[in-house]
């Protein structure tokens, strides 16, 4: 019957609790805190908000508003905080893609590399150069050993071209000689060892501190720390992520950092 469906049902009234007492003691304690909203930390705007509510000012004049409450300002801010985040995001996205590299992956082949191929074009242009230069030589030699008795005066500025060849060319290989002369009496460089983690630079010598030795001083740890990987973002990311953007792809921006 209903009667025993109550008396189980009903686990306030078995453990003696009576609800409308209770919740009036919650109100009466916690009056003041009902109702409200609580926050962890301070809200802090991102900009500064003096400089910010005199800019809002400016442009708020202009469409006749006289008048930019507090809150105003802080939602600009948040906003650009918000923007501000949102761009560093898709630009690093961009900057990872253009850094990332498949050579060796097996899903991809290499159909060209232009890399190689402007150091062939650089290469054939340093061996012709050598080759008019070593022509260039062998006239230049030819035209000082000529002992004609009556010489024309391109004769002449040849053979004065050769001499001052052959004096640069000695002036080499004496400034050759010299270098080669001071390497050998410096002797063998030697390495310099990295500073390990944990080392402490005083005065030029490493004081390493140990933790597990009585005195405090000894071997710096072996372990090494991972390097942080840095993003390297340039304009030509910025470029592209304003291109891909509606609002900015025609935009006087993109058009300023173009011409750069």
């Amino acid at each position: 019957n209903y009667r025993d469906d109550d008396d189980i049902n009903d686990v306030a009234s078995m453990a003696g609790v009576n609800l409308n007492e209770e919740s009036a003691r919650i109100m009466a304690t916690n009056s003041d805190l009902v109702g409200t909203q609580i926050q962890s930390c301070k809200d802090e705007p991102f900009l500064a908000a003096i400089p910010l509510h005199k800019r809002i000012l400016e442009t708020a004049k202009k469409l006749g508003i006289t008048d930019v409450p507090a809150e105003v300002v802080t939602f600009i801010s948040h906003a650009t905080q918000n923007r501000l985040r949102t761009v560093i995001e898709k630009v690093t996205v961009i900057t990872q893609h253009r850094m990332e590299s498949y050579k060796d992956d097996e899903w991809y082949e290499q159909a060209t590399d232009v890399r190689s191929q402007l150091k062939f074009f650089e290469q054939l242009e340093r061996l012709e150069k050598q080759r008019k230069d070593e022509q260039e030589r062998e006239i230049l030699l030819k035209a000082a050993k000529s002992r004609s008795r009556q010489e024309d005066p391109e004769q002449a500025r040849l053979k004065q071209k050769a001499k001052e060849m052959q004096q640069q060319e000695l002036a080499q290989m004496r400034q050759r000689d010299a270098n080669l002369t001071a390497l050998a009496a410096i002797g063998p460089r030697k390495k310099r060892k990295l500073d390990a983690p944990g080392l402490l630079t005083i005065g030029g010598e490493g004081v390493g501190v140990c933790a597990g030795s009585q005195a405090g001083l000894g071997t710096a740890s072996p372990r090494q720390y991972p390097r942080q990987k840095i993003t390297r973002v340039n304009l030509r990311d910025f470029i592209f992520y304003m291109e891909q953007e509606r609002e900015m792809s025609h935009s006087l921006l993109l058009y300023r950092a173009l011409l750069k």
